[in-house]
């Protein structure tokens, strides 16, 4: 399996960031390894920067239960960013969300 574009940019990333990653759990260093630099997603599949298709088993830790870039879901994200992508006031949506 190639990950020569994925061992670049981490390589690059912990020039810039603790770690190389934004989250403890990205950062493989418990198992071993270097992290998989993604790059798209749809459904139930994963795709790196190198082209390797990857199943995600895990819904990205729980929140894709539609799978990743829904029709439905990224349809909804459109419309709220065009309504705007912060107020820093109380929202319509909010009571809608809860």
């Amino acid at each position: 399996m190639n990950r020569e574009r994925s061992q670049a940019i981490f390589s690059r990333a912990k020039q810039l960031m603790p770690g190389g990653v934004n989250s403890p759990a990205r950062a493989f260093g418990a198992v071993g390894g270097e992290p998989i630099v993604m790059d798209h997603a749809a459904g139930a599949y994963l795709y790196d920067v190198d082209g390797n298709r990857y199943i995600d088993y895990i819904g990205s830790w729980g929140p894709m239960i539609l799978g990743h870039a829904h029709p439905a879901v990224v349809e909804a994200l459109r419309e709220a960013a065009g309504r705007g992508t912060s107020f820093g006031a109380p929202t319509e949506a909010e009571n809608r969300l809860a």
